[in-house]
């Protein structure tokens, strides 16, 4: 997939497309509904499949004090859509300026001048344009003249509850990395560079590869079952996420303390996939305390991940 950043890069000799557009800010299932479909209908017709998203998430520049987390940094997010199969995504900066542009404009100029758009996929609450007034009505009545078609994807539903974006930090808030799992189709996960920490988990017995928690972390502290990733290999993981009240600790930390395997990590990229919560994160009243409760964290870990009781 070519990614493209910024409208003026964009090749104006671009052949037709059909657009996937959205914020896209985790690729849970309705996002992937969005752009797979644009995907098989720009198969089906012969030209290019083209991703549009924003950065930063708009609510970022709109309304600073109340912007999400974000779930997926911008790097990981667009693999994540190349993984989807579009030939295209253009990354367009949200700033003060392109806020203004009205939601017409935004569709005569860019989807239907620039991209030359032959159809349009959308979810069903997406919205764009100055005030977000751009709705899949508006779409749809602008682009009907010209004879291109918009396609809006309906809700989607895991049990009760509708997939999106604010349902998966909702989930992850609580912990619940078996439902974030499920709203986005994979499971939660988090990627960085292995720090090299105090020491603590060796001189416990149980040696940890750490990273820090980026700014904004949405997933509750607490001990999950999971899986560590790096080089192309993985480990099935024991993995603390918190503060280690124990010792008062001042940073939030990712320490993953892999099962069955000992690479030296340090320096190198590490990917954690969150898979279900064994506990929740507590101080405990001695270090021996500690160490007994770790112990049955792996026992407990080893269970859900099906790997015995080695």
């Amino acid at each position: 997939m070519r990614i493209v950043r910024g409208l003026d890069r964009y090749p104006p000799d671009a052949p037709p497309s059909v657009v996937a557009q959205g914020t896209f800010d985790g690729i849970h299932l309705g996002h992937q509904a969005v752009i797979r479909t644009a995907v098989d209908r720009a198969r089906a017709l012969g030209v290019q499949a083209v991703a549009v998203t924003f950065d930063p998430h708009p609510v970022v520049v709109l309304r600073p004090e109340g912007a999400p987390p974000e779930i997926l940094p911008l790097e990981e997010r667009l693999e994540r859509i190349g993984e989807l199969g579009p030939d295209l995504c253009l990354v367009i900066p949200f700033t003060p300026e392109f806020s203004r542009v009205e939601a017409e404009a935004f569709v005569r100029d860019i989807l239907l001048g620039l991209l030359r758009a032959r159809e349009i996929v959308v979810g069903f609450n997406h919205t764009f344009g100055r005030g977000a007034r751009g709705t899949p009505a508006l779409l749809r009545e602008m682009t009907a003249p010209g004879g291109a078609h918009v396609h809006v994807v309906p809700p989607l539903r895991v049990g009760d509850i509708v997939v999106s974006s604010s349902s998966v930090r909702e989930a992850l808030r609580r912990g619940d990395v078996r439902m974030a799992g499920s709203l986005l189709g994979r499971p939660y996960s988090v990627r960085g560079l292995v720090r090299r920490g105090d020491q603590r988990g060796r001189d416990l017995g149980f040696p940890t590869a750490n990273l820090l928690a980026p700014s904004g972390w949405l997933l509750a502290d607490g001990v999950y079952a999971g899986r560590a990733g790096w080089a192309g290999q993985s480990a099935p993981a024991v993995v603390n996420v918190g503060m280690r009240p124990t010792f008062d600790g001042r940073a939030r930390l990712v320490e993953a303390h892999l099962l069955d395997a000992a690479p030296d990590l340090y320096g190198q990229t590490l990917t954690v996939a969150f898979l279900d919560r064994i506990r929740e994160e507590r101080r405990f009243p001695s270090v021996d305390a500690l160490r007994a409760q770790i112990a049955a964290d792996v026992v407990a870990a080893r269970e859900v991940l099906g790997h015995g009781s080695r």
